[in-house]
């Protein structure tokens, strides 16, 4: 393998790597609001648990974000994961706050997760 090929394939890998990273990133943020959520429904001590969690996630979504932007369009990156979070918080607040899942709201939810695959194909 020469060196411009040896090059390339570690810029692809590198690429992958960070649309990894951003999608962990989503999903750290997706856990920050669900944190939200529960100390909002907790007292005491147990509020105070769930907000170092919510702090927790939040430090390692927006550190995962940061280092991702360095390497892949700010635009693409940051639409990426607020869909991400957008869509999981959704089905959080479905699935573990009994949130009405209503067929205007799944609609919506689908067209979001089509447009964040589509920005996932059309970033370089």
């Amino acid at each position: 393998m020469d060196q411009e090929t040896l090059h390339i394939t570690i810029i692809g890998q590198s690429k992958q790597m960070n649309w990894f990273l951003l999608i962990i990133a989503g999903l750290f943020e997706v856990a920050f609001a669900a944190c939200l959520g529960k100390a909002k429904e907790a007292t005491g001590a147990e509020a105070t648990y769930w907000y170092l969690g919510f702090l927790l996630c939040l430090g390692i979504s927006m550190f995962l974000l940061v280092k991702v932007t360095r390497e892949l369009p700010i635009g693409t990156a940051y639409a990426v994961w607020t869909g991400i979070g957008a869509v999981g918080t959704v089905l959080v607040g479905i699935f573990v706050f009994k949130e009405p899942a209503t067929f205007w709201r799944m609609f919506f939810i689908t067209t979001l997760i089509g447009s964040i695959i589509g920005l996932k194909f059309v970033s370089n």
